[in-house]
C-alpha cells in the first residue's frame, strides 16, 4: 500500500459515521460544535484569579490596583525599567502619566520606525482578557492603538478593568471582537526557542509584559 493508499485510507475511517452531503448542502452553512463554553462553574474573582496566574505562568508580571493608584504604579513601574521615552496612544488618559518623569511620545500617523524604536516603554488598554488562557486581546481600539505600537518597544504595560474586560473562555472572548478589526492576542512577552531549545525573549514583542489588574 502506497503512501497516498493510507493516508486515503485513514482519512475514510475517520468520515465513516459522517452522514454523505446532500447536493443542496452549502459549505457556509453552520457547523453544530458542541463544545463547552467554559470550563469549571468559577465566580467573579476566581475567574479574575486564574487569569492572574495564567498570566504568571506564561511569565508577564502581574500587579493589582485600584483606579486612583494606577498612575502611581505606572511611574514605579516605568522607573524600575529606566524608561526615558513612553509611548501612549491616543485614548489613553494622560492623567495615567501623570507620575513619570519620562517623556511621553503621543501616537501619531507621521510616527517613523526609528522614533518608534527609541521608545522604551508603551501604555496599553485592552478589549478583553481570557482567564483560561492567561491572554490579553488588543483590538487596535483609541486607549491600544495600531498594533505596531505594542510590538516594537521592549516594556508592554497592558491595563486590564476588572470585572468588566475580563471573562472565562476562548468563546466568550469571541463574542465581545469584531472579527473586522486587527486583533493582536498576547499570552505573556514575546519568546521563541531556536533548535537546541534556548529561550530567546523580545524577538518578535516586548521582552517584558506588565499586567495591571484595575480593580473597581
Amino acid at each position: 500500500m502506497s503512501s497516498r493508499d493510507l493516508v486515503l485510507r485513514r482519512i475514510r475511517q475517520a468520515l465513516a459515521d459522517v452522514p454523505p452531503a446532500d447536493a443542496d448542502s452549502s459549505y457556509e452553512a453552520a457547523v453544530p460544535r458542541a463544545y463547552l463554553r467554559e470550563h469549571g462553574d468559577r465566580d467573579t474573582d476566581r475567574t479574575v484569579g486564574l487569569l492572574a496566574e495564567n498570566l504568571a505562568d506564561y511569565r508577564a508580571v502581574v500587579h493589582r490596583c485600584r483606579p486612583e493608584e494606577v498612575a502611581e504604579l505606572i511611574g514605579r513601574l516605568l522607573a524600575e525599567r529606566g524608561t526615558r521615552q513612553v509611548l501612549a496612544p491616543a485614548g489613553l488618559p494622560r492623567a495615567l502619566l501623570a507620575r513619570t518623569d519620562a517623556t511621553v511620545v503621543a501616537d501619531r500617523p507621521g510616527l517613523t520606525p526609528y522614533e518608534l524604536d527609541a521608545v522604551d516603554t508603551v501604555v496599553t488598554g485592552c478589549a478583553v482578557a481570557v482567564a483560561e488562557t492567561g491572554t490579553v486581546v488588543l483590538d487596535a481600539g483609541p486607549d491600544q492603538g495600531g498594533r505596531r505600537l505594542t510590538l516594537v518597544p521592549d516594556h508592554h504595560v497592558c491595563l486590564v478593568r476588572v470585572p468588566e474586560q475580563v471573562v472565562g473562555s476562548v468563546p466568550q472572548a469571541l463574542e465581545r471582537l469584531d472579527p473586522a478589526r486587527p486583533l493582536t492576542w498576547i499570552s505573556g512577552p514575546s519568546a521563541t526557542s531556536d533548535i537546541e531549545l534556548d529561550r530567546v525573549e523580545g524577538v518578535h514583542g516586548p521582552r517584558r509584559l506588565d499586567v495591571v489588574l484595575v480593580e473597581a
